[in-house]
């Protein structure tokens, strides 16, 4: 049994930051990855070429250089704008970066997803006259979940892992609070092992859960 020596409430306040910051970037990283695909399949070639443009720079960025990149350059351009000295708060810079991040990898998730529905359904929907977002809403989109929840569920579990990095600027996550309660105690192996055991916990739950969700998106249907 660990012994926490009075950390332990710190060390939950910070494991329920990283789950605050892992699912704020999800849902944002998952709108961002939408709109990235769909760029991607834009009859527009500079949209086109925009959304290309932004997965080849992040994906070839190491996620570390992005958040200081974003946490210093907001406080930068938004003291510019406002004349004065305005710092962006670690949560918000380390959010937005992972949502940069995740939603490049996203983008290809699901334009990939996209390209394995029949491109006889999406044919057939436009010779019966559908509009554009019908075609989204109705054929596409509840397709491309169930090709595209492999991909996302590991990049998941890579997020929950990066809002790691998101401490060097500051944010008071679970990787910060191991870190403050090991300087503080010299003992930095407990905490540090108390944080792989976390993460542990989140991505072993979360593998459960990416499986039960794999197994309905498949019910119904004949596997081969």
């Amino acid at each position: 049994m660990m012994n926490m020596q009075g950390f332990a409430d710190q060390i939950a306040i910070g494991a329920l930051t990283t789950l605050q910051t892992a699912g704020a970037s999800l849902v944002l990283g998952i709108g961002l990855g939408l709109c990235g695909a769909a760029a991607k399949r834009a009859s527009s070639r500079a949209i086109r070429s925009f959304a290309g443009t932004y997965t080849t720079i992040v994906r070839g960025v190491p996620e570390l250089l992005i958040i200081l990149i974003l946490y210093f350059g907001g406080t930068a351009a938004l003291s510019a704008l406002f004349g004065h000295y305005v710092e962006v708060d670690a949560f918000s810079a380390g959010v937005f970066a992972l949502t940069i991040v995740f939603g490049a990898y996203a983008t290809e998730v699901f334009r990939a997803a996209i390209q394995s529905i029949p491109a006889g359904q999406i044919e057939a929907a436009r010779a019966l006259g559908l509009s554009r977002i019908s075609i989204w809403l109705l054929i596409i989109l509840p397709q491309m979940w169930r090709y595209a929840l492999p991909g996302l569920g590991n990049l998941w579990l890579t997020l929950l892992k990066d809002t790691a990095l998101i401490s060097v600027v500051g944010l008071d996550d679970l990787m910060r609070k191991a870190s403050l309660a090991a300087g503080v105690t010299h003992d930095p192996l407990t905490f540090y092992s108390a944080a792989a055991f976390v993460y542990l916990l989140f991505t072993s739950i979360s593998l459960v859960a990416l499986a039960a969700l794999e197994r309905r998106s498949y019910r119904g249907l004949r596997t081969a």
